[in-house]
């Protein structure tokens, strides 16, 4: 029996993720790019490190592929044909970018879909991808299992950039990334000795805070009794941190103890990354090819049948009626109840910064719209407030998502926010770093809610004399 998606990430995961990858794939694009360009030289190296043990990449499907990037550097550099999945649309949309930017003449085909209810056929696929995305499922062995199923007889199971769980760390807090790091922290970094207080992998509380949950309670020794248990044959690559003197003496001391002098003792207590290339049980089997239509390959997520495409590239099931019509370049392939909420356009209750006419939903305090992408916010003074209508009825739960300045923080002093709906105050934070934020509070049912928002310390960005405190990039119910 097939494992429920929600068993294995809840859905106010899938939503955070579908916000995240929103407004973080592409949100600063010089940044971004750059970014995807050295992730690239990377993977690159991992796979042609293990191209051997891979042999035929065609049809590949990269999974948590977020805007795409390592699928069209397998589709330009290693020619192979393939599939983009990832559950955010707008991400995947944003490949275009690259696409101009990187001069390629080749692309895969896009997907929205959920990693444990992949849109393919059983044995559809020669090679699946994964980068940095299992760990944000709890249950880690659905994933598997749900590769395991795509994957024709002999196929790969290629994934990387997934943390081991480090010994030798007290597990105090989630750090953020270095650029949002205090200067103490950001020392103790340098020095290689952070690690020996973090909880999770550096980095970990951004994603944490957004409410994307991560799963880090792998040592190297779990991942390989779970990689045993569905494939047949392995290879591995690990990367263990040298961050200053603090980790190199100890990961040298841990190679030079090991009896084979590899780096697994090192991994152990010093945690670092896991790439592994797995090959599934049976003879080596061609998938099918894309020639006739990619859609040979899918199947309807909602009753696992046949999908057509028809004359307006619109993907269909003729058994149950689900349609995916070709939006951007990006065919969403989550189910049905799911793609209604993840997606719920221009709604009453969602205030999207991103779409068009949200505007009208806005009341005092903001000024005009900024950003790029998906990643469009308003700044606010010291108050501004909204209207949100319910489109269930009963008990909401509140969401703001937003940034906070460095400025914010030159007077010495947190950032404080307090939140009312209809005049009654339903919570209050205080923010000690700069970047990015979500507030979350229950509201008791009303038809109609008149959000009002309030932050300070407020500061100016001189000659502009407006105030400023915080910017909103959303504002929803749920």
């Amino acid at each position: 029996m097939p494992i429920s998606s929600n068993d294995a990430q809840s859905f106010d995961v899938k939503r955070a993720e579908v916000e995240f990858h929103n407004f973080a794939s592409l949100g600063e694009p010089d940044r971004a790019i750059e970014a995807y360009a050295q992730e690239n030289i990377r993977r690159g190296a991992v796979i042609r490190n293990h191209v051997q043990f891979i042999r035929n990449m065609s049809p590949f499907l990269e999974i948590g592929a977020n805007a795409g990037h390592t699928s069209y550097l397998l589709a330009n550099d290693f020619g192979a044909d393939g599939f983009a999945l990832d559950i955010s649309s707008d991400a995947l949309r944003y490949g275009i970018t690259l696409m101009d930017r990187w001069k390629l003449s080749r692309a895969p085909v896009r997907l929205a879909g959920d990693a444990i209810n992949l849109p393919f056929k059983d044995g559809s696929l020669r090679l699946v991808l994964a980068f940095q995305m299992l760990s944000q499922f709890m249950n880690m062995e659905s994933v598997f299992e749900e590769v395991k199923r795509v994957l024709v007889p002999g196929g790969i199971f290629l994934f990387a950039e997934e943390p081991l769980l480090r010994l030798l760390s007290l597990r105090l807090y989630r750090l953020p990334y270095y650029n949002l790091m205090k200067p103490w922290e950001r020392k103790l970094y340098d020095w290689g000795l952070l690690g020996y207080l973090a909880k999770d992998v550096i980095g970990a509380d951004q994603e944490e805070s957004f409410g994307i949950r991560q799963n880090h309670s792998m040592y190297l020794s779990d991942w390989h009794r779970l990689i045993s248990k569905h494939f047949v044959d392995q290879e591995y690559e690990l990367f263990v941190p040298e961050r200053g003197w603090g980790e190199r003496v100890v990961k040298r001391l841990a190679i030079r103890l090991d009896p084979h002098r590899s780096v697994w003792r090192a991994s152990r207590l010093l945690g670092g990354t896991l790439a592994a290339v797995c090959r599934k049980a049976g003879d080596w089997a061609e998938g099918v090819g894309l020639g006739e239509g990619f859609e040979a390959l899918l199947r309807c997520p909602d009753c696992r049948r046949d999908l057509v495409r028809d004359d307006s590239d619109t993907l269909r099931c003729q058994a149950c009626g689900y349609r995916a019509p070709n939006q951007g370049g990006v065919y969403n392939l989550l189910r049905s109840d799911d793609r209604a909420e993840l997606y719920p356009g221009d709604r009453d209750d969602v205030i999207d910064f991103c779409v068009p006419n949200h505007e009208q939903k806005l009341l005092d305090g903001w000024y005009e719209l900024e950003g790029v992408f998906g990643a469009k916010f308003r700044w606010m003074g010291a108050s501004a407030s909204a209207k949100l209508k319910p489109v269930k009825p009963g008990a909401q739960r509140l969401r703001i998502r937003g940034h906070i300045h460095e400025n914010s923080f030159a007077q010495g002093e947190p950032v404080k926010m307090s939140v009312s709906a209809n005049g009654v105050e339903v919570g209050r934070s205080v923010f000690e770093r700069a970047g990015l934020f979500v507030f979350e509070a229950d509201l008791p049912p009303a038809g109609e809610y008149r959000i009002e928002i309030s932050a300070s310390p407020v500061w100016q960005a001189l000659p502009d004399d407006r105030v400023f405190s915080v910017n909103i990039g959303m504002i929803r119910l749920s």
